[in-house]
């Protein structure tokens, strides 16, 4: 009777006897409610659960291409180094052109010099000519014999 009386009440709650068959048929009743839900939120969390691990296998993907990008092309550095070579060229154009002009004036003052020496050239010519025919003048000329 003893054996028989623990398997009746074998729960004893704040000292409530509570009937093993009744708390078994509410678990049932429990989960029957509630498992088929449960089941499809397991279901459910299980799928998007699989989702992130896609999308961060692709944002992964995406990440390294991004990183491989960045390493192939450094665009800061690149537009720098454009920066430089552009004032560089800037520069080199800047002295072109006075040297241009540096190369002009000296053509005019060559010019200007050769022009001078030939006048130069000239007049000495005219004034030894001038010279020579004044020597001519001066030289007795026998008078004519009537």
């Amino acid at each position: 009777q003893d054996r028989q009386h623990s398997e009746i009440y074998t729960y004893i709650v704040e000292n409530v006897f509570v009937d093993k068959k009744a708390v078994d048929k509410l678990t049932e009743g429990l989960l029957s409610h509630y498992l088929p839900d449960l089941q499809s939120s397991k279901r459910a969390l299980q799928e998007l659960t699989q989702n992130q691990l896609i999308l961060l296998d692709t944002l992964d993907q995406e990440v390294t291409k991004f990183r491989e990008c960045n390493a192939l092309l450094d665009l800061n550095s690149l537009f720098t180094e454009a920066k430089v070579y552009h004032n560089k060229l800037v520069n080199i154009r800047k002295e072109m052109i006075m040297l241009h002009e540096k190369t002009t004036k000296l053509k005019k003052r060559s010019l200007k010099l050769q022009q001078q020496k030939q006048k130069e050239a000239l007049e000495k010519e005219q004034q030894r000519e001038k010279e020579l025919e004044r020597e001519r003048q001066l030289i007795a000329k026998p008078a004519k014999r009537t």
